[in-house]
């Protein structure tokens, strides 16, 4: 049996952020999260203000090493909800970023104790690889291994709270 030094080492803990979820689809969002941590939870939700209808919440996780996997796992390819499920790093395990958007599916990238993305070289050298001499597509390439898409999709959402209000600087309709 471990003991609690060697338990600890390896307990991850993590955010899990429903950027929007339809008001009905909140207690279904909650069981799978629930499930994936093995005990029931309760999110606190509020109203999303960029999108008319939906919720938001944000929950601070703990479990072993891989559960930010389980969770992401458990929401991938939900029709209508945004999330993000990090999993901070830990000594002999990399951090995590699972991004999910309903058009664009889900990002996954590791992550250093500072949040931001890590491209390791075997992805550089494969956009390296696949754009040659042409410059805009190694930043093409390189947008899509950082997940650009989907940090530009979830932004607004990422900052719309009652404290701070979403300010549309441009809206294509």
């Amino acid at each position: 049996m471990a003991d609690a030094s060697t338990r600890r080492a390896h307990t991850a803990r993590g955010v899990i952020y429903v950027h929007s979820s339809p008001a009905a689809m909140c207690p279904h969002v909650e069981w799978a999260v629930g499930s994936a941590l093995g005990e029931g939870v309760n999110f606190d939700w509020s109203a999303q203000p960029v999108l008319r209808g939906a919720q938001r919440a944000e929950y601070f996780w703990e479990g072993p090493q891989g559960t930010g996997a389980k969770i992401a796992s458990a929401l991938h390819g939900w029709e209508h909800v945004r999330f993000e499920v990090t999993e901070d790093p830990t000594p002999g395990s990399d951090g995590m970023r699972w991004m999910h958007t309903p058009e664009l599916g889900i990002h996954v990238a590791q992550t250093d104790t500072a949040g931001n993305s890590v491209i390791s070289e075997d992805r550089v050298r494969y956009a390296m690889e696949v754009a040659g001499a042409d410059a805009v597509e190694l930043h093409r390439e390189l947008r899509l291994a950082l997940g650009q898409e989907w940090d530009d999709e979830l932004e607004p959402f990422r900052h719309a709270s009652d404290f701070a209000p979403v300010v549309w600087l441009h809206k294509v309709g």
